[in-house]
């Protein structure tokens, strides 16, 4: 990253810095580009989710779907054991 942001401070110019950066580096350059875009996200110089907030997102919807598998299996049981306990015969 540090690479590309200097280069791109002599130039002014980012295309050709991060293609050229890529080339030399021999990795593609939207792969590149994007790991330059996500550290300016990280480093709040330009607006989007960064990496720990995606982190804190990804673990807060496994939660979401932990718990909803949960609150299934007990409203399942729920059922169940109240009819076990309901005094009226079977139709």
């Amino acid at each position: 990253m540090r690479m590309v942001q200097e280069a791109v401070a002599q130039s002014g110019e980012s295309f050709g810095v991060i293609t050229r950066v890529a080339r030399q580096l021999g990795i593609g350059s939207e792969s590149l580009r994007n790991w330059v875009r996500q550290a300016e996200i990280d480093g709040g110089q330009r607006p989007g989710t960064s990496t720990d907030e995606a982190k804190r997102i990804a673990e807060l919807e496994r939660e979401i779907r932990e718990l909803r598998r949960a609150n299934e299996i007990l409203k399942a049981a729920s059922a169940f054991f109240a009819r076990e306990l309901d005094p009226r015969p079977p139709r």
